[in-house]
């Protein structure tokens, strides 16, 4: 395209975490032991993302342990996204509903033993293995919250975008906006702050109006950040759900003129995000303790996010053959659900949009 990607306004510190090493080393031998990626297309798709250096990105100040944790979860989510929104399931919703089910299973303590034999999908089992690694030491209103973000993903995921895909509906910019905390999984990413930090934020302090404006302000970042990046790619392979498509769509934009209106956005949004924690760290000053770490990881995540999506090959439109394809590195064993005839050869319907899980 023409246009030029507009400077997005983030004034925090670029940092990195000294275990990304480890993680990526930690990352391909559980993707392996759960069955997340094993055939060599998807391994090297997989490789190349360097979802180690992204964690690394976003919670600098992890320790080892945790950054192998929040490093599963975020291959969990991609990985989850791509079948939702690159395969023939993006334009499927019931034939996913199962599956869906059962991850809700594992995370409300339902879920039943495996019977002998029984195959179960690479993503309830990795699933299982991330909520037990997860949950043991946090409060109950912190899983409670976790577990709802969670399940709100998927089944927003698979059936509010599936659904517009297949019936070709074009959503207003505030549902999306609404919608697209949740598509991309950021309230999961954000909860992990709290795990990673060693801090256990009260529910008053979730519900206060100036903690909630921060923090979407954060989510909105990096989820609108993720779509002017994004953008171009999406625009080649026919995605609907992004922000700047939807300027041009609604408003009548030029790519260009799109691309800047939603740089500004961005840019009110960190405005937002500043007014609010000075407010929160003024207003709750014996808070701080925990107010501080929990505000950092959102700043965190607003500027790592920015800083990988600036150097990951995901983005980039001139790699775009890589989702043309996506039975090269989509494996039917993740969701367990393989195609049915009469989409076979169905063109692939979009994008992956991740954590955010795009």
């Amino acid at each position: 395209m023409d246009s030029e990607l507009p400077d997005i306004y983030c004034p925090f510190p670029q940092r990195t975490n000294p275990h990304v090493a480890h993680t990526r080393g930690h990352l391909d031998a559980w993707t392996r032991a759960t069955g997340l990626v094993h055939r060599e297309s998807a391994r090297n798709r997989f490789e190349q993302a360097d979802f180690g250096a992204f964690v690394g990105m976003v919670y600098p100040t992890a320790d080892e342990e945790h950054l192998d944790l929040v490093a599963d979860w975020f291959v969990w989510l991609f990985l989850v996204d791509d079948q939702l929104d690159d395969g023939h399931l993006g334009r499927s919703p019931d034939r996913v509903r199962s599956v869906v089910e059962r991850m809700r299973a594992v995370v409300d303590g339902s879920a039943p033993e495996p019977l002998p034999g029984e195959e179960v999908p690479a993503a309830v089992t990795a699933l299982a293995d991330l909520w037990k690694r997860t949950t043991p030491n946090a409060a109950p209103h912190w899983r409670t919250r976790f577990a709802w973000h969670l399940v709100t993903y998927l089944t927003t995921a698979t059936t509010w975008e599936a659904g517009n895909r297949a019936e070709d509906v074009v959503p207003s910019e505030d549902t999306y906006i609404a919608k697209r905390r949740h598509t991309g999984a950021i309230h999961v990413c954000m909860d992990l702050i709290e795990i990673v930090a060693g801090i256990e934020a009260p529910e008053s302090l979730h519900n206060d109006p100036r903690f909630i404006t921060a923090l979407e302000a954060a989510c909105n970042h990096v989820c609108w950040a993720n779509d002017v990046y994004s953008f171009e790619k999406e625009q080649v392979l026919g995605e609907i759900h992004n922000l700047v498509h939807l300027a041009r769509h609604h408003r009548g934009l030029g790519e260009q003129q799109a691309l800047d209106h939603v740089a500004e956005r961005l840019a009110m949004e960190t405005e937002r995000f500043l007014t609010a924690e000075d407010e929160l760290l003024e207003l709750y000053p014996e808070l701080s303790g925990l107010l501080v770490p929990y505000l950092d990881g959102m700043r965190n995540w607003m500027r790592g996010n920015l800083d990988w999506s600036r150097q990951t090959p995901r983005y980039n439109p001139a790699d775009v053959g890589q989702y043309e394809e996506p039975e090269e590195y989509l494996e039917e064993t993740v969701l367990g659900v393989p195609p049915a005839r009469t989409e076979a050869a169905a063109p692939a319907p979009c994008a992956a949009k991740a954590p955010p899980a795009g």
